[in-house]
């Protein structure tokens, strides 16, 4: 299993010299399994950055798609591989409170973009699951989901494949003052035992309670999770606009502070736009 970040950062694109060693584009990972099947997490402007390799293949895409809220949703657009002729795209949508399952194609309608959906030439598939269904199979990976604690909803993935287990969990509130679709408890299950957990850490403590109710964990929330699961690595993500690469740097530093006084074996780092992580088979 080979995965790589395309984009990092969440609500909106960050462009300037101040983004440079993280990135500044939005949502995107990219999970390619031994057997090849290409598994895309999130259609946020890093998809764009994605274009050049999965237009090299002519296999389906599989894109599961978190939630519909712009920052997940609006490379789509300037994703290469949806003009090829035939080419097949499964999408995934997230288990919002609305029911649309299609919005990611929507958002080429009426005046909010100049190509039209009718100028895609791929054959698009909208796979939508029952809400109560938990589990499915994309080539030979085992997903499952839970549905994560943010306005409007969405869905959490845990991705089994090759020996290895990965844990997604962005645009998540672990304590938020509305009512929780899903626990700490049962996150920390879910998650549990993975290879990598990815989850949102877009504020910190200080930036509470201003913030309280927004949809994102504070950082050090990410950290205790990722401990309680027993996770190898956690990579911290969603990355706060205003946050510049220094800021990221603090920002893990000060997560460690909290793994060493633990005594924890767990090894914490920034997503990095471009980054990519090898798992081998034990």
């Amino acid at each position: 299993m080979r995965l790589t970040f395309y984009g990092v950062r969440g609500s909106i694109p960050t462009p300037g010299a101040d983004f440079v060693r993280y990135g500044g584009n939005t949502a995107c990972v990219h999970i390619e399994l031994e057997d090849g099947t290409d598994i895309v997490l999130d259609s946020g402007t890093g998809i764009r950055l994605l274009s050049a390799q999965l237009i090299q293949k002519t296999s389906p895409i599989n894109i599961l798609l978190s939630h519909n809220h712009w920052d997940h949703i609006q490379g789509f657009p300037f994703f290469t591989p949806i003009y090829q002729k035939d080419r097949e795209i499964n999408i995934f949508p997230g288990q919002t409170n609305l029911d649309e399952p299609d919005q990611i194609l929507r958002q080429m309608e009426g005046s909010l973009f100049p190509v039209p959906r009718t100028a895609l030439h791929a054959n698009i598939d909208i796979v939508q699951l029952p809400a109560e269904q938990e589990s499915f199979t994309v080539g030979s990976a085992h997903i499952k989901r839970v549905p994560m604690n943010h306005p409007g909803k969405g869905s959490a993935y845990c991705i089994e494949a090759d020996g290895c287990k990965i844990a997604y969990i962005t645009d998540n509130e672990l304590y938020p003052p509305y009512k929780k679709e899903t626990d700490f408890q049962t996150f920390a299950t879910f998650a549990s035992n993975a290879d990598l957990l990815i989850h949102d850490a877009q504020y910190m403590g200080s930036d509470m309670p201003a913030k309280n109710g927004w949809g994102h964990s504070v950082a050090e929330e990410a950290v205790k999770l990722a401990m309680a699961s027993n996770v190898k690595r956690l990579a911290l993500y969603s990355h706060d606009p205003e946050r510049t690469d220094d800021d990221i740097d603090f920002v893990v530093a000060h997560c460690n502070d909290f793994v060493v006084a633990a005594e924890s074996p767990l090894t914490i780092f920034a997503s990095a736009e471009g980054q990519t992580l090898n798992f081998n088979k034990p």
